[in-house]
């Protein structure tokens, strides 16, 4: 994929949709958008370009790297709509499955009118669903290892619950792209993997803060869940 900036694609006006699947197509495109520019802002910052030494590796490499953040805010966005903790989930369960499930062709409509070729197409979106389904198993380890981690400090409540079930597609989502990213080679490459959770946790936010409508009480949670994360992993690598 190109990683020039992403430019905004035309949006239709509520009052041109002719049925849901309309409504489905057009919320999955400006989701689509929204982590490809996301992804673009991240590949770009000059502590990520530090971090993941892109100054040291093939054009070939750095295109996969750019591709990898792509992904990975696609698949949060995808993994966040499945979130039992999601403020009206129970009522919205089917609609919000299939703005899911429509979210990788989103993205290969996105690919072909920037005239990317069609047999690069399927590729992408096998990717797609690929990490998906990966950061999607995971998910049962990352809140098995953080239960265990919360109730090293004191008996797991429902408060800590909570904030473990708010952190469990951030979490799954910045392990496996940091993974990818390194190649598997993730021994001293800490610094980049607190970047990239950084960089997804504030994506995360804002995209639960859309989703929800700025439910104050639900995103503090978040935000708190997501700093005490970060106070564990400083002291669990100083160790």
């Amino acid at each position: 994929m190109a990683k020039d900036r992403p430019k905004q694609p035309h949006f239709k006006h509520p009052s041109e949709f002719t049925s849901a699947e309309e409504v489905t197509a057009e919320t999955a495109k400006a989701l689509d958008w929204a982590a490809a520019s996301y992804a673009h802002a991240m590949y770009w910052n000059k502590e990520f370009q530090k971090l993941a030494r892109l100054d040291d590796l093939s054009q070939v490499e750095q295109d996969r790297i750019f591709n990898e953040l792509v992904v990975g805010c696609i698949t949060l966005i995808m993994l966040s709509l499945d979130a039992p903790d999601l403020e009206g989930r129970d009522g919205m369960k089917a609609q919000l499955e299939d703005i899911r499930d429509a979210l990788p062709d989103a993205h290969v409509r996105c690919l072909r009118e920037l005239g990317c070729e069609s047999k690069h197409l399927k590729d992408w979106k096998k990717l797609i669903r690929m990490r998906f389904e990966e950061y999607a198993r995971d998910r049962h380890g990352v809140r098995a290892a953080a239960m265990k981690l919360e109730s090293q400090d004191k008996e797991l409540d429902l408060k800590g619950l909570s904030r473990i079930q708010a952190m469990v597609p951030l979490q799954a989502v910045a392990i496996g792209a940091h993974e990818h990213i390194c190649r598997g080679q993730t021994d001293g490459r800490d610094d980049l993997f607190k970047f990239i959770l950084n960089q997804l946790g504030r994506f995360y936010v804002e995209f639960r803060v859309m989703l929800e409508g700025r439910r104050i009480t639900r995103i503090q949670r978040i935000r708190a869940a997501i700093r005490i994360f970060f106070l564990r992993l400083r002291r669990r690598l100083r160790r």
